[in-house]
């Protein structure tokens, strides 16, 4: 079974090294992010929960501490804010305290783009 909880941030940044100069993307612009934390697990027999959506909350607070209304490319392993780079960093932000962590999805909806991790890149990591 899977639950999920989601949260929107706003945030700049440009793509330096990607695309060539001159590029809409390689000036500093900004979006509208949605992020969707998805937990997988068998709820827990007494409760019912699979996890209390509270510690998914608080776990997202810090993450907005961090990424609402910066500027992304400062922000230690987000130099290259990509969509990919986003969903592996916030990965890596939630794993630590969200058990049964299975995805985090990272959506700019007016784009109509998303990105979506399992933590294969994590779990190559771990076991290489």
């Amino acid at each position: 079974m899977r639950i999920f909880n989601e949260f929107t941030f706003e945030a700049a940044h440009h793509l330096p090294h990607i695309f060539p100069d001159g590029h809409v993307n390689t000036r500093l612009h900004g979006h509208s992010f949605r992020v969707r934390v998805t937990l997988e697990g068998k709820p827990d027999a007494r409760t019912g929960l699979i996890s209390d959506l509270g510690v998914v909350k608080d776990a997202f607070d810090s993450a907005l501490e961090l990424l609402d209304h910066r500027y992304l490319n400062e922000i230690r392993g987000l130099e290259t804010p990509t969509l990919e780079n986003i969903a592996i960093w916030l990965w890596r932000h939630f794993a630590a305290v969200l058990p049964g962590l299975a995805q985090v999805g990272v959506y700019r909806d007016t784009c109509g783009e998303g990105c979506e991790y399992q933590g294969e890149y994590e779990k190559r990591e771990v076991t290489a």
